[in-house]
């Protein structure tokens, strides 16, 4: 048994995970958590017009580093890896936040590729469920990124694409309103569905059987459709949402102003301002999955990158 942690730094969010991690005999690995966490410092804010990290955006995730190396510390940790992934890749002053990294928890951060990025999204995804349900299919929207990976549990990841839209970016491109506009928010469909055409261009989906959500756009649908008091990590992991669920829900976030999404209990008040435009981005995934594949639900999966960066390190 190894004890590693996993830091996931992404265009919205930086995630840890702290886990004990066991390899059985035929080589599988199994993760026992130990403490998850996740902080809203909008890294990518403004990325996407500018090519550079914001000064207080990197405040932001060096303030939520310093605490995630003393819970690395409290643990006993034998190992760490830190991926960074959108955000990061398209930034010109990127050394800045390499330098603050350094000089936080000791190690080099990993800007790694949207093809690895789709890679370890899938093994922490898939990892709760029956290989019989494959060819899996799955999802990964960030704030600035959407994977779409399709693999089974035998052979892998089989073709993967990381395109450049998510919630985030969306939202700055396109929904400067609050509400936005329904000619903004008919663009703002226009570009996911052509943004992402590039990624099914690459990435065939025929023949999958089953569609795994991951990242935290997608887990707010979910506990949003479940009408939550609050978000609940245990009533969303393995939950189905189907594609009705996401057109109503879509359609509620789409709609209602800032006031009216901040009452949502499953909502997270770091995503209140983007959320709209990541669930445009899932109906967008939806309807696609539906024409080429004949999938009207997915399967919501709590398990996603930062548990294929901690089986990476095991």
């Amino acid at each position: 048994m190894s004890r590693v942690a996993a830091i996931d730094c992404g265009t919205n969010s930086v995630r840890l995970l702290v886990a004990d991690v066991t390899e059985s005999f035929d080589g599988t690995k199994d993760l026992r958590d130990l403490h998850r966490e996740m902080r809203i410092v909008r890294l990518g804010k403004g990325v996407d017009a500018t090519r550079r990290l914001d000064p207080e955006a990197l405040e932001r995730t060096r303030v939520a580093l310093v605490d995630y190396a003393a819970a690395i510390r409290r643990k006993g940790v034998e190992r760490v890896r830190m991926v960074a992934t959108s955000a990061t890749r398209d930034a010109e002053n990127r050394e800045d936040f390499f330098g603050m990294v350094r000089e936080t928890l000791g190690i080099d951060a990993e800007v790694i590729s949207g093809d690895e990025e789709a890679r370890l999204s899938f093994q922490g995804a898939v990892g709760d469920l029956d290989p019989d349900d494959g060819p899996f299919v799955v999802t990964d929207i960030g704030g600035g990124s959407t994977e779409v990976v399709v693999g089974t549990v035998a052979d892998g990841v089989t073709a993967a694409r990381s395109v450049d839209v998510g919630s985030v970016r969306l939202t700055e491109r396109c929904l400067p309103g609050d509400p936005p506009s329904k000619e903004d928010v008919e663009r703002a469909r226009e570009v996911a569905h052509g943004i992402l055409a590039e990624a099914f261009a690459s990435v065939p989906v025929e023949g999958v059987r089953t569609w795994v959500g991951v990242a935290g756009t997608i887990t707010t649908l979910s506990g949003i459709a479940q009408d939550l008091p609050e978000y609940d990590p245990e009533r969303v992991h393995l939950s189905t949402l189907t594609r009705a669920d996401v057109h109503r829900v879509a359609e509620l976030l789409i709609t209602s102003p800032r006031a009216e999404r901040e009452k949502l209990g499953a909502l997270h008040p770091g995503r209140v301002d983007v959320i709209g435009a990541g669930a445009l981005v899932v109906e967008a995934l939806a309807d696609e999955f539906h024409a080429k594949a004949g999938i009207d639900s997915m399967i919501v999966s709590e398990h996603d990158i930062l548990d294929g960066i901690a089986r990476s390190i095991a």
